[in-house]
């Protein structure tokens, strides 16, 4: 279970951005300057891709940094799990 999980989580949302990105590209080119910084954020920052996409197409105003700060926390919670989850392992080692 703990892997269904995981694999939830780092697969979840690339694929919201592949199929947000293939049902509404219009959107995705008014919210990203290049796709460069799309891909990118697929790559390594993908909660923080979905909220700027999610927010970016009016401009972004008061909420909507709340819920672009909540990805970024969300995608720094992800990047430092694994060093917080083995930590036990590494002080046996």
């Amino acid at each position: 279970m703990c892997c269904f999980f995981t694999t939830l989580v780092l697969i979840g949302p690339r694929a919201a951005i592949l199929v947000w990105w293939l049902i509404q590209p219009a959107r995705w080119e008014a919210a990203f300057s290049s796709f460069w910084w799309a891909f990118f954020g697929f790559i390594f920052a993908p909660w923080t891709t979905l909220m700027w996409a999610a927010t970016a197409v009016g401009g972004i105003t008061g909420f909507d940094y709340v819920l672009v700060g909540f990805g970024i926390l969300v995608d720094v919670m992800s990047w430092t799990s694994g060093a917080w989850s083995g930590r036990e392992y590494y002080a046996e080692v």
